[in-house]
């Protein structure tokens, strides 16, 4: 990892771990410096032809920095940051082993009741010996894991499974393309008992071996996605026998002669949303993905702008992080990266079961935004337009808003970066490729702010005591961010029950239809009020003054610079004035002369993946020009 300052004492030290890497213990910090050595030694793509060797050796560096055997998924914050040491690396790789780890081993050791029965193929996906690829996406419709059409038809005869494809439609499609290793699938399949539709379950499945699809599995040609490459294809299955082991049937059970089926989830919608819990162990460390990489990506563009000189006629020579327009793009994605690992933090926290500290002066389940208990942390919250909220709304909440502001901030240092940012031997384009797929892979983000928008106005309305009045904080705190998103949060729930979004007398789509962009910027505010209060709930808890001095005007930058980009739904609901808007520029202005005056420490902080992140010609090298013609090679043309 990247050493800091010996100037720094070590209980500074200690809370920049904290802060970066989740609470890892020194046993995993270890592990993470062999596997970024690991992936530094190893490079080339994870994916195209005869790429299945190195993808399952660099699933084994990753496995190797995990927990041994079954407890390899039992530590949130390390399967987190182990991830995310591969997304700067390499995005592919990283999606590789989220799917592999998250969520083919995730259901496998989640849902079945009995996983000594998955052997050996189990073993084999723990130790990197095969590869884990997860099935639910199908081809042939939108929201297709609402209407599962892959089929799985229970034979009473021996207990086993039929998996078929009914009609083209119904093709799976996933990463499960990769030719001369041996792929193990968890396949979304609607279980029929009888002929009665039981609803949507999890199975195991083999997909291939070192010579190719086993019987009665059908893999297309290749499916080329650019913006996040892998072996992807459709898949679809003829009539394969599963055998009742592999059936992942969590808790659910079938009599002998298929005449008794009972499910502990109680009717089929509850078992979608039983089936898809694993994607919460996704959801948790995605933030954890997203802030590493836009540290990264942050670090590079606020050094390519205070090292690159410009030839401006309005300051010929001048670097161009004088600028105020670059200023604002490049130290607000610093601060924005840095909100970004506040709120890995919090998701972390409620995959473990717990509630991050509220900040002070706020009720900590208040603070978050949901219930401490009850259904929106335990998944039995009733489905609304998608299962992903009803699975667990905040996590949820954290994969939509932190992707999100990863993919906007990465796109905005590139294209500061000049034709630097797009050189792909520098990452920006594949980190931003990485988090706008992940906008809709994973739970659609637009569908996850749609449904925590529709579900915060049809509840019921919460008594809150009476409170003393306290003065507003000044724009320029930490503080006055997460305050003016919550009253704004309140002013949207207002104005869509005025507009009738709590009328149950209407039909759900004639009420919500016209509803729907106010219902997903309700639900967006809800997202970014979790990284808002993560905010200050991180900074509250350092307690080196030098950091603090450093990272609360990042904190405040980020809170003022987010109330720019939605400075239209604030002022159209009156939650800001225009004289406040209006001020807003001189506050941004002196927040990022606060900014540059610590920029020595937080960059020395921010660049935890500098040894891994670095390229033959960084944006931020002292002379790009000269860095990048180290590595190039030339051919001259003869003399006439």
């Amino acid at each position: 990892m990247t050493l800091l300052s010996s100037s720094l004492p070590e209980s500074a030290h200690d809370e920049i771990r904290r802060l970066l890497h989740g609470p890892c213990d020194p046993s995993a910090l270890s592990a993470l410096t062999t596997l970024r050595k690991a992936l530094a030694d190893d490079p080339g793509p994870v994916y195209g032809p005869g790429r299945g060797a190195l993808l399952l050796r660099r699933l084994r560096a990753l496995a190797e920095a995990l927990p041994p055997g079954a407890g390899l998924l039992d530590d949130p914050a390390r399967l987190a940051a182990v991830h995310a040491c591969a997304a700067v690396a390499d995005p592919s790789l990283c999606l590789a082993g989220l799917v592999h780890h998250l969520l083919c081993l995730g259901s496998l050791t989640e849902l079945s009741d009995a996983p000594g029965t998955l052997e050996p193929r189990l073993s084999a996906l723990r130790e990197g010996r095969a590869k884990g690829v997860y099935l639910i996406t199908e081809a042939g419709q939108a929201n297709s894991h609402l209407a599962t059409g892959t089929r799985a038809d229970f034979d009473p005869a021996d207990g086993s499974f039929v998996l078929h494809t009914p009609e083209p439609g119904a093709a799976k499609f996933g990463s499960a393309g990769t030719w001369g290793v041996e792929q193990t699938g968890v396949v979304l399949a609607r279980l029929f008992v009888q002929g009665a539709d039981r609803g949507v379950f999890a199975f195991m499945v083999g997909l291939t071996d070192e010579q190719g699809p086993l019987p009665g599995v059908e893999l297309s040609s290749p499916i080329a996605l650019d913006a996040l490459p892998l072996d992807y294809v459709q898949v679809r299955f003829h009539r394969v026998r599963v055998e009742a082991a592999h059936w992942l049937s969590d808790g659910a059970r079938i009599g002998r002669d298929g005449t008794a089926f009972h499910d502990p989830a109680g009717s089929p919608e509850q078992r979608l949303q039983r089936t898809l819990r694993v994607g919460q162990g996704l959801w948790a460390a995605m933030p954890a993905v997203a802030a590493a990489t836009s540290r990264r990506t942050a670090v590079q563009a606020v050094d390519y702008a205070r090292r690159r000189p410009t030839q401006s006629r309005l300051a010929p020579g001048a670097p161009l992080l004088s600028y105020r327009s670059q200023q604002t793009v490049v130290l607000g994605a610093l601060a924005d990266a840095f909100a970004l690992t506040c709120a890995a933090d919090g998701a972390l926290a409620v995959r473990a079961g717990g509630w991050p500290a509220a900040p002070p002066g706020r009720d900590g389940k208040e603070a978050m935004g949901e219930e401490a208990t009850g259904k929106e942390a335990t998944g039995r919250e009733a489905m609304g337009f998608t299962p992903w909220a009803a699975v667990s709304r905040p996590l949820a909440a954290y994969k939509a808003v932190t992707v999100r502001t990863a993919a906007r901030l990465t796109a905005e240092c590139q294209h500061r970066c000049g034709f630097s940012g797009h050189l792909s031997v520098n990452r920006l384009a594949a980190y931003q490729g990485f988090h706008h797929a992940f906008d809709t892979a994973g739970g659609d983000s637009q569908l996850i702010f749609y449904d925590i928008g529709r579900s915060l106005v049809e509840q019921e309305p919460e008594p809150r005591p009476p409170q003393e009045e306290q003065q507003a904080p000044d724009a320029g705190s930490p503080h006055w961010w997460p305050a003016l998103l919550r009253r704004h949060q309140d002013d949207l729930v207002r104005e869509l029950r005025r507009r009738g979004g709590a009328d149950a007398s209407l039909d759900p789509f004639e009420r919500w239809n016209p509803l729907l962009e106010r219902a997903g910027l309700l639900g967006e505010a809800r997202a970014a009020l979790l990284m808002a209060d993560d905010v200050t709930r991180v900074l509250g808890r350092i307690r080196d003054h030098d950091l603090v001095r450093a990272l609360t005007p990042l904190a405040a930058l980020h809170g003022v610079l987010s109330a720019r980009r939605w400075s239209g739904s604030l002022l159209t609901l009156g939650t800001l004035d225009p004289a406040e808007a209006e001020a807003l520029s001189g506050v941004t202005d002196r927040l990022c002369d606060a900014v540059m005056e610590q920029l020595p420490l937080l960059i020395e902080v921010f660049d935890d993946y500098g040894d891994i992140g670095t390229a033959p010609a960084p944006p931020a090298a002292s002379d790009a020009g000269t860095a990048l013609a180290a590595t190039l090679t030339w051919t001259r043309g003869g003399t006439s």
